[in-house]
């Protein structure tokens, strides 16, 4: 998936953040579209795309992608040393190769690889979060999000650095620190969420909207 360059903007006002938001918004769709796509695609992309968010946790989305680019011809049967040589440009080589041979371990073993099936049993939008949290060692809530974002789920947000100094700028966050607890990120994506209805922008199309501002592009 490219990154889709779109240009930085300088958002301090509703107004602002709308004309930015209809400008780039095609190219928006466009991957929100692709992140739909991605779970028809079958297993083995959910996966890959839950190596992704390892990868680009405490990172970069350019690092993670990179990294599943480098490492996906043995993905499944790599150990984590050998991961870990191969994602030697890493911020954290060692320590995401032992995260994605572990979350690889629960997929085969515990799931049987229907990683997609196990998804799609829970109810509602929180439960099937708490429960990636707690099944998937290195993913915490922000990586969860974005992790069920990108294969097609709505309504999730993704506090990361850049979508929280964007919310602390209009007001919304009374800190630009992600929250570090289950509390404070559903408080803090409670108010995101009022954010959105109150800007009139749908929520997964203001995310990646605020993190383009900030960064010039959209990747994933």
């Amino acid at each position: 998936m490219e990154v889709i360059k779109v240009g930085k903007a300088t958002l301090t006002t509703p107004e602002q953040l709308r004309a930015y938001h209809a400008r780039i918004r095609p190219q928006v769709l466009r991957r929100l579209d692709e992140f739909r796509a991605t779970w028809e695609r079958g297993d083995e992309a959910v996966f890959e795309e839950l190596v992704f968010c390892l990868l680009a946790a405490g990172a970069s989305a350019l690092m993670g992608l990179k990294g599943v680019e480098t490492i996906r011809p043995v993905l499944w049967t790599a150990s984590a040393e050998e991961l870990a040589q191969l994602l030697h440009f890493h911020l954290y080589p060692m320590a995401r190769a032992s995260y994605i041979v572990a979350v690889r371990e629960v997929v085969q073993n515990e799931l049987q690889g229907r990683l997609r099936d196990w998804l799609a049993q829970f109810a509602d939008h929180l439960s099937r979060r708490d429960a990636c949290v707690q099944k998937f060692k290195g993913i915490g809530y922000k990586e969860a999000s974005h992790f069920l974002r990108n294969i097609g789920f709505r309504g999730y947000a993704i506090l990361d650095k850049h979508i929280v100094r964007c919310l602390h700028v209009f007001g919304v966050l009374d800190s630009d620190k992600p929250p570090s607890t289950r509390k404070r990120y559903l408080d803090a994506e409670a108010r995101y969420l009022a954010f959105a209805q109150q800007v009139g922008i749908d929520p997964d199309e203001l995310d990646l909207t605020l993190w383009a501002s900030r960064t010039g592009y959209i990747a994933k």
